[in-house]
């Protein structure tokens, strides 16, 4: 059975997150909320929560994982960016975003797509995640909470639990989260290139 920690979504408890980052660190898989919807994850060496999270969503290999990140400068970290690259993702984070981008060499291959060696990185702006993301001090590695046969990410925290409590080590849960997942954007070309149209506001980056 998962650890369930009910987290305050202004000021969650220390002590919840610090379990949570040991389960993490121990090899858990952990679903926990974000200022788009809920997702899961776990640290970017678990190859066995990855294959976990993989068969959990129903997607194969090719599906781009997400490194959601503190900030700016660990973003820098892991993909290669650019100065207007760099400007644009400071106009736009944090936020309900994913950005796509070359992968540096920190990036270990398994995670890249297969075909293009890029990543998909976002700040998100929740306190929950940015208190989490603090005190673990890296990346997780995360995709979107919705099932297979699922029009919507799962969004009630009973239903986190029913769904999952047998298949993942953590659950933080803080009410209802959203099910709009990010808005997706590949920054690898000459011009932004809006993906997806999700919870981030693209009018105000100046995308069509």
């Amino acid at each position: 059975m998962a650890r369930v920690f009910e987290v305050h979504p202004d000021n969650p408890q220390p002590r919840y997150l610090s379990e949570a980052v040991k389960i993490l660190r121990q090899g858990g898989v952990m679903v926990y909320p974000t200022d788009s919807c809920y997702a899961i994850g776990c640290m970017i060496g678990n190859k066995s929560g990855m294959d976990l999270i993989r068969q959990i969503h129903g997607v194969d290999e090719k599906h781009h994982f997400t490194l959601v990140c503190r900030d700016l400068s660990e973003i820098a970290r892991y993909a290669r960016v650019d100065n207007s690259q760099y400007r644009f993702l400071k106009a736009a984070t944090p936020g309900g975003y994913t950005f796509i981008l070359e992968a540096t060499r920190e990036v270990p291959r398994r995670l890249l797509h297969p075909k293009r060696s890029t990543i998909g990185l976002r700040v998100p702006d929740h306190k929950v995640i940015t208190a989490l993301l603090k005190e673990l001090d890296e990346p997780i590695l995360s995709m979107t909470l919705q099932l297979p046969g699922h029009e919507y990410p799962l969004n009630d925290p009973d239903d986190l639990i029913d769904c999952l409590d047998s298949r993942v080590e953590v659950i933080l849960t803080c009410g209802h989260c959203g099910i709009k997942p990010t808005t997706v954007i590949d920054l690898t070309g000459p011009v932004p290139e809006l993906i997806r149209q999700g919870a981030g506001d693209v009018a105000r980056l100046g995308i069509q």
